[in-house]
Order: C-alpha cells, then structure tokens, then sequence
C-alpha cells in the first residue's frame, strides 16, 4: 500500500511469541507470499503444527515466551538481507494504531451495546504481549476518560512491576523488555498473574470434571460455560488481571471491565496432556480446589498503582532494549516520553483509510 513491501519479491518475516505470527503467516498465506515465523521453540505444539500447516516457514529461537531478545537477535540477523521484509510488531506503530482504531473502537461499541441504566466504563486490561491491544486504551481513555487502564504480566517474570525477569508459562505474552510501541505514560496499573493461576483454570474451564462442576456445583448457564474454552492461557491471565483491578478500585456490579481473548484453547490441548502427567486425573475435588484457590481468592496482591515516576521507570526500561541493542537513539526514546509521537500516529488513520481504499480500487477489491 505504501511502497515499503514489494510481495512479488520480497519474504515477510513475522517475529513473535505466539500469535502474531500465525496472523501474518494467514495473510501472507492469502497474498501468496512466502512467510517466516519466529518464535520460541518452548511454544505449544499445536502453534507450530498450525504453521506448517498453512506452509510457512519456521524459525524456533531458544526458550520460552519471556525470551524476546532471542527473538530480535534473529530478527536483527534477517533484516540484514533486503529480500526480507521485517514485520515487527513490537516496535512498528501501526500494531498500535490499528489496535487504536479498531479494538478500542470495538470495545466502545460492545459497550454501549450491553450497558444498563447507571453501568460505567470503569477500566481495560490487557496481558502487554507487543503491546498492541493495550493501544485500544489510547482510544478507551478519550471515550471514557475516568476510566483506568492496565497491562498485566506474569509474576515469575515481573519486569514492569519491579525490573525483574524470569521465565514462565503464560504462552502468548513476551516479557523481559518494554515494547517501543507501549504508550506507558497512559497505563495505570501493572498487575501481575501467577502462571500457576492461568494453567489450573486452562484444566478447570475444559477437564469435563471441571465443566461439570462449573454447570452443577455452581448452577452456571452450560452455555457460558462451554465459551470458556474460547480463553486460552494469556486469556485467562487477562480475566485474572480484570478480577484484581475490580477489587483494588472496589468497583460494583455497575463498573464494566474490559479486555480480550487472544487465543483460544484449541492451542492448548498438549499443555493440557502435559498437565495430566504431570498431576494425574482431573477430579470434583480438584475442581472445587482450584475454582476456590485460583479463581475465588484472587487478591490485590502483586499489584503497582503507577505514579508519574513509576511511569517513567519502565518507560526508560526501553532504553536497554532499543537503545542498546536495536539501533534506536536516545532522541527517539526521548521523543516518545516528552513529544507527541502517539498522537501523531493517531492521526494517520484517516490518511491510511484512504491509502487502502485507493489501493483496493487498483487492485479491483472495491
């Protein structure tokens, strides 16, 4: 659409920790491009089947979803060749603006489609990833602008709620770093997920001991209960942040929380086989357990409310990342903070909406 792809010559590279590079392989899959996905070999089985399956080609970096800068080692080494096209979502704005434009947009209108007399927007929660779908808050804040916004992570790898790092198993999410794209001055709250949390409720939400125990023991609509396989474990770890941040600010059955289902969990069925080994059948005890212990009693715990200066804390943690190690300046990572540089992405959308509707014209999409 702009000039910077040529898909006639040019392979499309899409470096990820899950998700997004089964999106890009799909369109690339439609354009008749040839695509590479990048992620880490620590990933679940069923991603990788699903590449293959649409012909992409793969590249496992070593570790788990916390490995990025492995991530963007390879992405580094790949870019030096021009017939790759890099496709970074971590760092290319328009992952922001279009998360701006269009699932903030559509959050908006699912809100004031479900609403009751005296209900409010009260706040978003979004597990940072590339730090995409939190860009729907930029949007989020000017329709609702009492509301609070939030970016989750998992406490085995804390980076944004105290500098830390680790591994965990929160798939779908990438840590140890801060994404250039993530507007933090607008963020919040840091919440944090245990991983444990996310991986019982996987088995309680689709064990049919679990679902019978959600349908009978506590009477839930069995047509509810049947969407809940539509949460993967990074959203799992979105409802998790949603539930801490209602009972932090105290909200009521009239304050609305929103946040997304980035996966579902038919890319965790091994994860599942592997919980099975590891701790044995799923029994009705073992679903009032977890339903008790990882759900019910949530707690306000391992939370930040963010000040000015805890803003620009994991602010400056892009420095270590961009700076350092991926050729961005100081001028840039400065601009981001004290500039306007995300308002000014805002702005294109009008100008990109007419680049594509000209471009579809051409190409005889209209």
């Amino acid at each position: 659409m702009t000039g910077h792809f040529d898909s006639s010559v040019q392979k499309a590279v899409w470096p990820s920790t899950g998700n997004y590079c089964r999106g890009g392989a799909f369109n690339s899959r439609l354009l008749g491009v040839h695509a590479i996905g990048i992620l880490p070999q620590e990933m679940s089985r069923e991603r990788f089947d699903w590449l293959r399956s649409i012909g992409a080609e793969i590249i496992a970096t070593p570790g788990c979803e916390s490995n990025v800068k492995e991530i963007f080692d390879k992405t580094h080494e790949l870019a030096a060749d021009p017939s790759n096209m890099i496709f970074n979502q971590f760092e290319q704005m328009g992952n922001h603006l279009w998360h701006y434009e269009v699932t903030g947009s559509a959050i908006a209108e699912v809100f004031e489609g479900m609403k009751r007399p005296g209900d409010r927007f009260a706040g978003a929660c979004f597990t940072t990833g590339s730090a995409g779908a939190i860009g729907s808050g930029d949007k989020l804040k000017e329709l609702y602008p009492g509301m609070k916004l939030a970016a989750g992570e998992a406490l085995q790898c804390p980076t944004l709620l105290d500098n830390g790092f680790g591994g965990h198993r929160i798939e779908g999410i990438g840590d140890k770093h801060v994404p250039w794209i993530h507007n933090v001055k607008n963020t919040d709250m840091v919440i944090d997920i245990d991983d444990n949390d996310s991986q019982e409720l996987l088995r309680l939400f689709n064990e049919p001991e679990g679902v019978r125990f959600l349908t009978e023991e506590l009477c839930l609509d069995p047509a509810f209960v049947e969407k809940l396989s539509w949460l993967g474990i990074s959203g799992i770890a979105n409802l998790l942040c949603c539930i801490k941040m209602a009972k932090y600010y105290e909200f009521t059955e009239h304050d609305v929380v929103a946040t997304v289902l980035t996966d579902s969990f038919a890319m965790y069925g091994s994860r599942l086989e592997e919980l099975r080994e590891q701790d044995g059948d799923y029994t009705p005890v073992k679903a009032a357990v977890d339903f008790a212990r990882h759900l019910q009693a949530q707690k306000t715990d391992n939370l930040l409310e963010l000040t000015y200066a805890d803003r620009k804390r994991v602010h400056n943690l892009k420095y270590y990342t961009w700076v350092e190690q991926q050729g961005k300046t100081v001028d840039e990572i400065n601009a981001l903070w004290y500039g306007t540089e995300f308002e000014d992405v805002h702005r294109q959308a009008a100008a990109i909406d007419e680049l594509i509707k000209a471009f579809n014209e051409e190409a005889g999409n209209a």
